[in-house]
Formats: C-alpha cells, sequence, structure tokens
C-alpha cells in the first residue's frame, strides 16, 4: 500500500498504532516504521510512546546505529532508520520478526530506502503475509505504484490518500539576494519576536556550523529585545544531540517565552564521483518539494508564515525533487551488502532508480582492490565479515589489518571517535585563541588521527568529566557518545576474533594501519599549500579544524577521512603518511597512480 498525505497527517505517528490496535502487533509480531534520519526516529518514537503510555523502549522503541533504545520481547512498534532496517537482513534475510513495515518519507529517495524497497520486494515473494506500507508526502505516488504493481496482477498495490488538518501558510520570499543566510535567518527571527506575538519559530540550516553561528548571532541580538516582546528559548536540533536532548526540543515553551529551533534539513548532501572515486559532502539548493514540506510545518496547529531567504525568481528556478541518492553516492558499502545477501547479479536486482553504471564498476573495483571479493565476483570471507561492520567500510578494513599491525585498542579508539562529529569545540567553525591553545594539549604531530586519540585517552584518564572538558575546549556528549560506540564495536571484534593488542606509542605501525583503510583517500602536498588527491588529481584543502592546517606533512603525503565542499574542497581529519605504504595497500589496481613524489593522473 502507498499512502499519500501532507504533513501533519499523521501517517508517521498514527498509522503504526492503529496497526497495532488491530492485532498486527500480536503474538510477538513487531510494527516497523523506518525514517531516512536518525533525529527523526528518535522524536518520533519519543512521541509516540507518549501517547500510547508507555516508557520509551518498552512498548514502543527506536533503534539507530550505536543505539538500540527497544525491548525484544515487550516492544511492538520499532521506530528506525532505514539503515538499520537493511543491515537486519544481513542477519535475517526475511525479516521474520515484522508482520508490517512502513517505510516512511520515501519521497526523499534515501539510498537504503531504495535498496529496501528491491529487498523486500523479494522477501514478499517469499513472505506474502508481511505488509508492506511505503509513506510519501508528495502527491507524485505513481512510481512506487508501478514498481509494485505487476502485468499478471494489477492489484499488487494501491494508493491511499490521507487529508491532513492543514492551516493556511503565508509564505514570503526576499527582494534580493540575500550574501549571508544565517545572518539573515537570525536576524530573521528576531524580527518576528518584535512584530507577531504567539507562535514558536523553526529555521532551517544545512549543518551544525551554521546551527552554531545562528545561535551566536541570535544570543548577540538578545540583548536587543524590546521589553514587549517574549523572551526567546534557543534550541538546536540536529544529529549530534542526544536523544534526551532532541526529545527535549519538543516541549512547549514556558508562559512568556518563544522557542527558536534551529535545525538541519537534507540541504548537505554526500555527493560521489565515480571518474574521481571520492565522495564529498556539498550545500546544494533544496527542491520545490522539500521547500513545501518545510512550509507545511508552519501550519499544523494554526495558520503560519514561512520565510524563504531567496528570491522568488530563485524558487521558480529550483529542481522539483532531489535526484535519488541512490544516482549520486559511492556504492561501495551498498553492493559489499547486497553480495552479503546473495545477491550476485546486479543486473537482476530489481532497482527503483539503478545507480550509474560508473558507479557500480567503480564500486567492485573498489572491493576487489581492498580484498572483500575475489576474481569471480564473490564475496570473499574478509568481505563478509566486513558487510556486518556498522562503520565506513574504510574503517572495516582497517579493523580486519589489525593481525599485521597490532594495534587494535588505539584503532578501536579511532573508529569510534571518527564516528562523532565535533569533539573539539570550535565556535564559527575556526579555533579561536584559547581552544586552539587548548587542543594544542593533544595535538599529535602526524596529525588529526592520532590527536583524536588523545583527547580520548586524556578524557578516559581523568574520569570521564564534564568539567574537565569544559576546562579543555572538549564536548563531553561527542566523547561520552565515544565511549560507548567504541564498547559496542569492541564486542564486534570479540565475535570474530580479531586482535586487541596495544602499539604501545607507536605512531608508524599505527598510521601504516590507517593507511590500510584510508589507501583510496591518499594526497599529495603541492607548493601552493594544496594537495592532489592520489585518485582524479583533484585540488585539495585542508579544513581550518585539522593540526595540519599551518604545515607542510614531513613526508609531502597525508591521507583523509572525508572531503567537504564549500567554496573549495576542503579535507577533514588527516594523518600524514609515506606514499610507499599506498603502494602496499592499493597495489591491486592503483600501484601505477603513486610514484613517490608525483601522482598519474587515473
Amino acid at each position: 500500500m502507498i499512502v499519500v498525505g501532507q504533513t501533519g497527517c499523521g501517517k508517521t505517528t498514527q498509522l503504526p498504532q492503529y496497526l497495532m490496535e488491530a492485532g498486527w502487533a500480536s503474538e510477538g509480531n513487531v510494527i516497523a516504521c523506518t525514517q531516512p534520519r536518525r533525529v527523526a526516529a528518535t522524536s518520533v518514537a519519543g512521541r509516540v510512546a507518549t501517547e500510547v503510555g508507555s516508557l520509551l523502549g518498552d512498548e514502543v522503541g527506536y533503534t539507530i546505529r550505536f543505539e538500540d533504545v527497544s525491548d525484544k520481547q515487550r516492544t511492538r512498534i520499532l521506530y528506525m532508520t532505514d539503515g538499520m532496517l537493511f543491515r537486519e537482513t544481513l542477519v535475517d534475510p526475511l525479516l521474520s520478526r515484522y508482520s508490517v513495515i512502513m517505510l516512511d518519507e520515501a519521497h526523499e529517495r534515501s539510498l537504503y530506502t531504495d535498496l529496501l524497497l528491491g529487498v523486500l520486494k523479494k522477501i514478499r515473494r517469499k513472505r506474502p503475509s508481511l505488509r508492506l506500507i511505503v509513506s510519501s508526502a508528495t502527491l507524485d505516488a505513481t512510481s512506487f505504484l508501478d514498481y509494485f504493481t505487476s502485468a499478471t496482477s494489477p492489484d499488487d498495490a494501491i494508493i491511499v490518500s490521507l487529508e491532513g488538518r492543514m492551516f493556511p501558510v503565508e509564505v514570503a520570499y526576499s527582494q534580493q539576494p540575500v550574501p549571508d543566510y544565517v545572518m539573515a535567518a537570525a536576524k530573521t527571527a528576531f524580527d518576528i519576536n518584535a512584530k507577531h506575538g504567539s507562535g514558536d519559530i523553526l529555521i532551517f540550516l544545512t549543518g551544525r556550523e551554521e546551527i552554531d553561528r545562528c545561535l551566536e548571532e541570535l544570543s548577540e541580538l538578545a540583548p536587543k529585545t524590546p521589553r514587549s516582546a517574549l523572551r526567546l528559548v534557543l534550541r538546536p536540533l540536529h544529529a549530534g544531540l542526544t536523544t534526551g536532548e532532541q526529545l527535549a526540543v519538543f516541549e512547549p515553551a514556558e508562559q512568556g517565552t518563544r522557542k527558536v529551533i534551529v535545525s538541519t534539513n537534507i540541504a548537505e548532501i554526500r555527493v560521489y564521483n565515480p571518474t574521481t572515486g571520492l565522495a564529498s559532502l556539498s550545500t546544494v539548493p533544496t527542491s520545490v518539494a522539500s521547500a513545501t514540506q518545510r512550509a507545511g510545518r508552519a501550519g499544523r496547529t494554526s495558520p503560519g508564515i514561512c520565510y524563504r531567504l531567496f528570491t522568488q525568481d530563485s524558487y521558480d528556478r529550483l529542481p522539483y525533487s532531489t535526484p535519488p541518492e541512490i544516482t549520486r553516492t559511492d556504492m561501495t558499502t551498498p553492493l559489499l551488502q547486497l553480495k552479503s545477501l546473495g545477491i550476485d547479479n546486479l543486473m537482476k536486482f530489481e532497482w527503483v532508480s539503478a545507480p550509474p553504471a560508473e558507479s557500480v564498476l567503480r564500486a567492485l573495483e573498489n572491493l576487489f582492490a581492498a580484498g572483500m571479493v575475489g576474481d569471480d565476483g564473490r564475496l570473499s570471507p574478509v568481505g563478509k565479515k566486513v558487510a556486518e561492520c556498522p562503520v565506513d567500510v574504510s574503517i572495516a578494513r582497517m579493523l580486519f589489518s589489525l593481525k599485521d599491525f597490532q594495534c587494535g585498542e588505539e584503532i578501536l579508539t579511532i573508529a569510534a571517535m571518527c564516528s562523532v562529529q565535533d569533539i573539539f569545540i570550535i565556535p564559527d567553525g575556526a579555533p579561536g585563541a584559547l581552544a586552539e591553545l587548548e587542543r594544542r594539549k593533544f595535538t599529535a604531530e602526524e596529525g588529526d588521527h592520532l590527536t583524536l586519540l588523545n583527547a580520548y585517552n586524556a578524557f578516559t584518564r581523568y574520569g570521564r568529566s564534564s568539567s574537565w572538558c569544559k576546562t579543555h575546549a572538549l564536548s563531553f556528549r561527542g566523547l561520552s557518545r565515544a565511549v560507548s560506540i567504541r564498547a559496542q564495536l569492541k564486542k564486534y571484534m570479540q565475535r570474530f576474533n580479531l586482535p586487541l593488542e596495544s602499539c604501545q606509542g607507536d605512531a608508524k605501525r599505527l598510521r601504516r594501519c590507517l593507511v590500510s583503510g584510508y589507501w583510496r583517500n591518499g594526497a599529495r602536498w603541492v607548493g601552493d599549500g594544496t594537495y592532489r588527491s592520489v585518485r582524479g588529481n583533484r585540488t585539495l584543502y585542508v579544513h581550518p579544524t585539522s593540526v595540519l592546517f599551518t604545515r607542510k606533512p614531513r613526508s609531502g603525503w597525508v591521507v583523509f577521512h572525508e572531503m567537504e565542499e564549500t567554496k573549495k574542497t576542503q579535507i577533514r581529519i588527516i594523518t600524514e603518511i609515506e606514499p610507499d605504504w599506498l603502494l602496499d595497500h592499493g597495489h591491486r589496481y592503483e600501484s601505477n597512480k603513486v610514484t613517490g613524489s608525483a601522482i598519474a593522473v587515473g
């Protein structure tokens, strides 16, 4: 069944409850509802738990990466990210504990929602009793109907439209292009508070750094608030918050106050270039469908106003929808997981939208070069284990190289720290004098990975103290989450009997292990202060938060964790290496690209 309904009609919160009341969660069955984003999964679960009169994690629960708040025996409605449900197919290919699976926000066409559509279509052939609901907030749901309807059985899928209670929303556009939309958003919120007597304010921005800057701008404007205006209560909302902090955002504002929620959206997306083999986080224009959905948030409980900080002409030139994620993402991990499910013939897999052939070819090359598939294209023993690892393939590959480097304790910590955002508290995305002075206490001259290791070790050595973190400009929340993630990864390593020795401070051995996972992300220093990527010969700039931002690596070579597109291409979490280490690990098809002091363009 394809369910179409506007924002606020109750698709996400009410349908699972109706299904539970109708008996679909009886006899130990579970109703699953997937979300593309962690914040949605956790916040919706909290609301539904309140509505059914249950403690969160009892009758209603959620599961996201590295966090499971549910009970195997008692949970009847389970909210989760689409990636978590897809990962569950690796251990239970028929998803046998679920009676109903609802893929929510399917119109966003996230990578794992698309993959789940293909896998669930196969599962329903073997488990026709499984009920599937595809939920979309846009009226263009015919593509889902066509996907599930066969010529021999035209009644396989139906579309059900739900009416939502929507109040009118006035839309206002900027008269001129806005040079700094973060500052403009803060100023607009301040003006709204001065002129309008009621209603909370919701601001959409692209990421954590912009949220922090907007909150700072609002704090600086606060002393200028007219006496007649309400006191602003500022609330960030992003995936880096704890579940409790996310749920607190939805608490009603106290008398005499007005909430300003500054939230992320999906404007910051990961874009993969199969020619260069590099993926980067890029900020791109929103779509008409997304802008319409955001405007709808203002009309859920009363008439509202949507202020768009771009012109009407800019809106008219926006694409109707964002291209499916599968068409612009690195397919290395998804293909590894599909192969783990026994789907080796990718040509016969029923894609909703097929990934570009070049992306598939590059992904298969990556898997072959990393030793995860053999000459016959089938998974190797290592590949089968890596497919189940809840971290990026690069990190997982390091874990399975530990027998060669004896640095399991350190790599485990680095893997956990790389899974957490913003360990160092740096205002405006650039280190201030005090923050920089504190960070130097943990700085390793070899680069950021070892610096993160030093910060983690100091945090645990000094009793995991929040006051200690505040003194040293470190995120207590981020470091605490890293401790939790590390504990979960340690269980994974023990399950596969991976060695957990310490390298006892041998930085060279540790850096060589890093290259075993990051060999695709090698780069060489050039004279103008930039780097050139081994893959694609792309010009790269060091992010200002890196310890290598102001100095050249002694060897002239580095590996990096990720790339980010702003006005220029920046690399984050960088460590210097020796060039011949790249040859040791990428030799299966890339050895001709590294020559010690030059790069052959590939």
